[in-house]
C-alpha cells in the first residue's frame, strides 16, 4: 500500500517540475487513414443530423402556428441548435488538444 502511494506522489513530483510530456506518435500509417476517414464520415453524418433536426424543427413549428397552438419548439429549437454548435466544434477542439 505504502509503495503504490510512493509511486503515485513519485509519479506527481515528476510532472510538478514543468517539463510537458511529449509523446512520440507511432501508429502505423494505414491505422490512422482508416481512422481519419470514420472520423470524417461521423462528422458528416452529424452534421446531416443537424441539418435534418433545424428542418423538422421547423417543420413543426409551421404545423403548430398553423393549427393555432402554443409553440414550444423553441425550446427543441435551442436543443438542436446547441447539438450543431457541438458537432461543429468537436473536430476544431480535439484538433487543438491532440494536434
Amino acid at each position: 500500500m505504502f509503495q503504490a502511494l510512493a509511486a503515485k506522489v513519485h509519479q506527481h513530483v515528476i510532472l510538478a517540475d514543468g517539463k510537458v510530456p511529449d509523446p512520440t506518435r507511432n501508429a502505423p500509417g494505414a491505422l490512422t487513414g482508416k481512422v481519419d476517414k470514420v472520423l470524417g464520415i461521423l462528422a458528416w453524418a452529424g452534421t446531416a443530423a443537424g441539418v435534418a433536426g433545424v428542418l423538422i424543427t421547423g417543420a413543426m413549428m409551421a404545423v403548430s402556428m398553423r393549427r393555432g397552438e402554443g409553440s414550444e419548439h423553441m425550446g427543441r429549437l435551442g436543443m438542436v441548435l446547441g447539438g450543431c454548435v457541438l458537432v461543429a466544434t468537436a473536430g476544431p477542439v480535439v484538433t487543438f488538444v491532440f494536434g
